[in-house]
């Protein structure tokens, strides 16, 4: 995959290979056994030097917060596979909790609750776009999305067909795992240093990846911590942004590497 990716920028092969620098985000939680992976892969791929930044510490960078100031800032990014909950001060990571619930646990709570309530056999692809187009952390929003139509095969007949989805189903449906990840913020708060949790009373929790763009969850986070939330102006894109920015300044930022 890094081979096919560094085809689409040079598609022309070089006559001298250049020495690649490469640097890889990882999740908070990673073992050092797949952090090994990780770097052997990009080393096989053709890179001379692999650094490895963990991807709430890039999140950071990527909404343009100073990570060496001596305040307390919560990244909470909320990707595909985990969900990243860090205190960062002074370019360290203070206190960490990771849980394996974000994006693709959401999909798979969609596909279910479908097939639960509805006896509708719909794939990944479809229930993405139902979490794209519908989905949401409330009940009750102030500019709800219409009702979409979600085609399937009916588990009953096996013949295929059509039904109505509300947001308000989905919300349902997402409940349990937005659930678990409002108590893995109250854990990390717990475990968060006094005068660290000063500021984070004043500045808020920063919200990235790409569940932050679920609807209401900022405000169903603010709700249950009492605390205001903020959602990055890009949270799709805030990892890569501060994954490039801290490449490109990599002599300035070593002790963001890993």
């Amino acid at each position: 995959m890094i081979r096919e990716m560094i085809k689409m920028i040079y598609p022309k092969k070089p006559l001298f290979p250049p020495s690649w620098r490469m640097m890889i985000c990882i999740p908070s939680s990673i073992t050092e056994v797949e952090k090994r992976a990780v770097r052997d892969s990009a080393e096989q791929a053709g890179a001379k030097e692999v650094y490895l930044i963990h991807e709430p510490m890039a999140a950071a960078l990527g909404i343009g917060i100073d990570v060496e100031e001596p305040v307390g800032n919560m990244i909470i990014d909320i990707g595909g596979g985990t969900t990243g909950i860090t205190v960062i001060a002074l370019a360290g990571i203070v206190c960490d909790q990771s849980i394996r619930i974000a994006g693709d646990e959401f999909t798979a709570d969609i596909m279910e609750a479908l097939r639960r309530y509805h006896s509708l056999l719909i794939g990944e692809r479809t229930a993405e776009q139902i979490k794209i187009q519908i989905g949401a952390a409330l009940k009750d929003l102030d500019n709800p999305p219409d009702d979409i139509p979600v085609n399937g095969r009916d588990l009953v007949t096996g013949i295929p067909k059509q039904i109505m989805v509300s947001y308000q189903e989905i919300a349902e449906a997402l409940d349990k795992s937005i659930f678990k990840i409002e108590e893995a913020i109250l854990k990390a708060l717990e475990t968060t240093p006094p005068e660290l949790a000063g500021d984070i009373y004043r500045r808020g929790l920063y919200l990235t990846g790409g569940g932050a763009l679920l609807r209401g969850l900022d405000k169903r986070l603010s709700q249950k911590i009492k605390l205001p939330v903020h959602i990055a102006d890009d949270p799709l894109k805030s990892v890569v942004r501060g994954t490039g920015i801290a490449l490109k300044n990599y002599d300035r930022y070593p002790f963001v590497m890993r």
